[in-house]
């Protein structure tokens, strides 16, 4: 197993400092689903602008969560109300939605079907166009269930995931679920008294081993590196406060 940690190499503008859910960025666009009922959104924006180029509003009754895009569509989890959104990722019209089993957390496309969350230490795999499920990865650690994977994000062959409430990042390997990399994300992290202010929000940069973090309410979007992490006590430090 890998240990690293996340190095901040740049950082960005949080636009709007929503309620982050999923975090998604293809060539320097980054599409934000942000939540809380009466105000979760889908925003479109540029790496380093202020503002939002594009913001879409939720029903009042649907709480905003991970977001994947697979070809021309953006498609958007709902937390319990099981219904997830496809959007145009382009025009940002609503193209219809679905009804999935499971609460929605994170959601990530890897090739020829999408990974999903719930909270829990599963991850589901789905079809692309219908999100029906197909299989279920049991996340374990040394034989321990990881719990609270988050959002996710797919990167040369690994399905990273935020776990809930940490400063951590696991990454797993989507078929067997065994976590082959530890992340100590602490050093990305904004200082705060509010303890909804956690970090959540991942998204795979092209540069080998590159992330964009972010969190909830956050002022800034961080980029990070992942530098190797010494062994011993913060190696036993990461695995402690990932496995459950």
């Amino acid at each position: 197993m890998r240990t690293w940690r996340a190095v901040v190499i740049g950082r960005s503008p949080h636009p709007g400092q929503g309620f982050t859910q999923g975090l998604l960025e293809q060539d320097g666009t980054v599409w934000e689903s942000t939540g809380l009922y009466g105000s979760s959104t889908l925003r479109r924006y540029r790496l380093g602008d202020g503002q939002p180029e594009r913001t879409a509003a939720l029903p009042a009754g649907l709480f905003g969560e991970g977001i994947c895009r697979t070809g021309d569509v953006i498609w958007q989890l709902t937390w319990q109300e099981r219904v997830a959104l496809r959007w145009d990722a382009e025009s940002f019209e609503l193209a219809g939605q679905v009804r999935y089993n499971r609460a929605g957390w994170g959601i990530c496309a890897i090739g020829d079907a999408v990974l999903t969350s719930d909270g829990s230490s599963e991850l589901v795999r789905r079809d692309p166009q219908t999100l029906a499920p197909e299989a279920v990865i049991h996340v374990r650690m040394d034989g321990h269930r990881v719990l609270g994977l988050n959002d996710l994000a797919w990167s040369a062959g690994t399905v990273w995931a935020n776990v809930a409430g940490t400063h951590y990042l696991a990454g797993i390997d989507p078929v067997s679920g065994e976590v082959t990399d530890i992340v100590h994300a602490r050093p990305a992290a904004e200082r705060y008294a509010d303890p909804q202010a956690i970090m959540n929000g991942i998204a795979a940069l092209p540069g080998p081993g590159e992330f964009l973090l972010t969190g909830k309410g956050w002022r800034w979007i961080r980029r990070v590196r992942l530098k190797p992490a010494r062994e011993g006590a913060a190696r036993r430090g990461l695995l402690a406060g990932l496995s459950h």
